[in-house]
């Protein structure tokens, strides 16, 4: 069962990517250059554990919605979903969707969470770059709404640093092939979604940067993770 819900508001609306040169970039199931670091991960029962806390929250979450409530906390719970599948995902126990496509909601509230295992490090340092990209990309729809913002002095506009981005980012193999100079979503270039579609993308991109910075180690507890982008 799928749940529409408005996306959960996501105040923090500004910096830039910096996507720093490397040697030929790996994904999943290949060979990665040793010059990159593997990063320390959470150990698996803790991750197991904030998965069962997140199925808790998501199911009472949903219980309210169905009923027809959509307080901003029960949105908050239900949008948690995606943290918790990207969680699920870091444990073998769930596929990740494309950034334009939620989790199912009620799938992953009552995933089993018997027969996980943890996945490569380097694998799940790849995905965190990937969600800090989409992040970064809905972030930087906000700044150009917003107006009044300096770009790196090699940038003459916003269009162009989105573009060199976009296309750094697939060259690493963290993002999809570019679409007329921008991240594609939904069918088309990213700067065309509606505000219904940006706010679900921001909403999904930022929970799952959260998710996989805290399983990468980023802050000392959940509710404080950095979320730079």
């Amino acid at each position: 069962m799928w749940l529409t819900v408005p996306a959960a508001p996501d105040g923090n609306c500004a910096g830039f990517v910096t996507i720093a040169p490397q040697g030929p970039s790996a994904r999943r199931g290949r060979e990665y250059p040793h010059v990159v670091p593997r990063p320390r991960l959470r150990p698996q029962g803790e991750v197991i554990e904030r998965c069962r806390a997140l199925q808790t929250e998501l199911r009472a979450g949903l219980a309210h919605a169905e009923r027809g409530s959509l307080e901003p906390e029960v949105v908050e719970a239900v949008w948690h979903g995606e943290a918790l599948g990207t969680l699920l995902w870091t444990l073998e126990l769930a596929d990740l969707p494309p950034y334009d496509r939620p989790f199912d909601s009620q799938a992953v509230a009552r995933a089993e969470l018997s027969g996980a295992r943890q996945r490569d490090a380097q694998d799940i340092d790849l995905e965190r770059q990937s969600a800090r990209l989409w992040h970064w990309r809905a972030r930087t729809t906000a700044l150009q709404a917003d107006g009044g913002v300096e770009l790196p002095p090699r940038y003459a506009s916003f269009d162009q640093l989105i573009a060199a981005t976009a296309m750094r980012g697939f060259e690493q193999e963290l993002l999809p092939a570019p679409m007329r100079g921008d991240f594609p979503a939904y069918g088309k270039v990213y700067r065309h979604l509606s505000p219904e579609q940006l706010g679900e993308a921001q909403t999904i991109a930022a929970e799952r940067h959260h998710a996989l910075n805290w399983v990468c180690g980023l802050g000392q507890q959940w509710d404080d993770v950095p979320l730079d982008t």
